[in-house]
């Protein structure tokens, strides 16, 4: 292969890193200045190579980056390992646990987490999903959506009056300050603070959750909610850059 070649598989690959949704032969093709041959002929290889996945839509989206091994078969790999070093900076500022998470449905599913090196310290099963109204990444994730968006999460998982109106009030708070402090966790003793992680299309597409146990996350949430929105925009941004850079030049 020549070195342009090489140069094309590689635009190709930052390409679908800053781009987590599926996209077309088209849409790839116009997007990359290619012909759609051999926009085709780099996707049939890196599908091959388990780099990208064809979805029974005909889209196609990033499953990993090299190096990286992706074990759920879905396309975070890329979101994974961008987002790898701010999550380890984070739980070395605030000492407490990190998380990423993604909105699937109704539920919050993480994706990966990052625990501080103390004695006591909050951990949880990243394998279960949690209902998103329960949990901080999901109430900043839901109020990245619009009303009628989240009236229909309240209607699809039956919500109480009580419940409801509890999460309008979250939702509010998560839109006027940019951040959610959830100070009673599912886990029974444990608190979070998360922001959302705005993609290069504008949208939310994942939230950074710090959490830890209650009574030192308290006593430090101010300090930790700042780390928390400040990592979410410095990631938003990174990714905002990477959008930027790929369109240019076209």
């Amino acid at each position: 292969m020549s070195g342009r070649g090489v140069e094309r598989v590689l635009d190709m690959i930052e390409w679908f890193a800053a781009s987590p949704e599926g996209a077309s032969l088209s849409e790839i093709a116009a997007a990359l200045a290619m012909p759609k041959s051999s926009a085709l002929l780099m996707l049939q290889s890196l599908t091959e190579r388990g780099y990208i996945h064809r979805l029974g839509s005909g889209e196609y989206q990033l499953l990993r980056l090299p190096g990286e091994i992706s074990q759920d078969g879905r396309n975070y790999g890329a979101l994974i390992a961008l987002v790898s070093s701010y999550l380890s900076q984070a739980v070395e500022q605030t000492g407490e646990s990190g998380f990423i998470a993604v909105l699937e449905g109704q539920s919050i599913r993480y994706l990966n987490k990052v625990l501080p090196k103390r004695e006591i310290l909050y951990d949880r099963d990243i394998v279960p999903t949690r209902p998103a109204h329960k949990v901080a990444s999901g109430v900043v994730l839901l109020a990245a959506g619009s009303d009628t968006d989240i009236e229909a999460y309240a209607a699809s998982v039956s919500l109480s009056e009580a419940e409801h109106s509890k999460l309008l009030d979250a939702v509010s708070s998560a839109r006027i300050s940019g951040f959610y402090l959830n100070a009673m966790g599912v886990v029974e003793g444990a608190a979070g603070a998360a922001a959302p992680i705005i993609g290069a299309n504008g949208k939310a597409i994942a939230a950074f959750n710090i959490s830890g146990p209650q009574g030192r996350f308290i006593s430090n949430s101010d300090r930790i909610s700042d780390v928390v929105r400040e990592t979410a925009v410095a990631i938003s941004e990174e990714l905002a850059r990477r959008g930027r850079r790929l369109s240019k030049g076209r």
